[in-house]
């Protein structure tokens, strides 16, 4: 599911841009034009985060910030400002916000500190274990390490059997590989990362007894296992 994002920036050429950007980057944003827009919207919806230009009609950023964290201490701000003093930047972070980036700046960079900053204050991190799994004709024994496929037992290693409950759990859903990562390795560097695509890869040999189910590559963001059997029932 995309995250939700609230933008809110006076200047409409830049807020046209950022939007459009990050829209291309599967983020649902809802753009408002000045701090009262802006802190309404807060308010009314539930946001992922917020991005807060700072300089703003009617109210400025820190303004809204301040209000915001009044009531919620969560939902992660960035500050988009074109005030580069030290005092500033401490202000803003002392409001409570999560980082602080000064005009001009890489779209690029802005969507890295994004997805950085969201990756640390997800809420929907696992679900609490369940005994056993059971998608297309798998069945997985997560208690006992074991996957059930037509009579044919395999005896899963813990990480094995942790990857594919994340891939059960999340069927016809992308399973983000810095998610992944994380939750079965609490690492995502480049080595561990290889060390995954193994396991990917003795995964998909596992399943391939079950004709119902194809995990696939989803470039650049993780994996999708697909359980053909849903789109066949009546």
């Amino acid at each position: 599911m995309n995250k939700k994002v609230l933008l809110v920036e006076d200047d409409p050429n830049l807020g046209a841009l950022l939007q459009e950007y990050l829209k291309h980057k599967n983020f649902d944003v809802d753009l408002k034009r000045d701090g009262v827009e802006g802190l309404f919207a807060a308010k009314k919806n539930k946001y992922d985060m917020l991005l807060l230009d700072v300089m703003m009609p009617k109210k400025d950023g820190f303004e809204v910030a301040e209000e915001i964290r009044k009531d919620n201490q969560e939902v992660p701000i960035i500050f988009l400002t074109a005030k580069s003093m030290k005092e500033d930047k401490i202000k803003g972070l002392t409001i409570g916000a999560d980082d602080y980036i000064t005009k001009p700046f890489s779209m690029e960079i802005l969507e890295l500190k994004m997805n950085a900053i969201l990756r640390r204050t997800d809420k929907t991190d696992v679900k609490v274990a369940l005994d056993t799994y059971k998608v297309g004709s798998s069945v997985l024994d997560y208690k006992n390490h074991k996957l059930n496929i037509n009579g044919k037992e395999t005896k899963l290693t813990t990480k094995e059997t942790e990857l594919l409950r994340l891939f059960f759990e999340r069927k016809n859903e992308l399973l983000e590989r810095e998610f992944a990562l994380k939750h079965v390795w609490q690492d995502d560097s480049y080595f561990t990362a290889r060390s995954m695509d193994v396991f990917i890869s003795k995964i998909r040999k596992y399943l391939k007894d079950d004709e119902t189910l194809q995990i696939l590559n989803i470039h650049g963001q993780g994996y999708k296992l697909i359980d053909n059997s849903e789109s066949t029932e009546l």
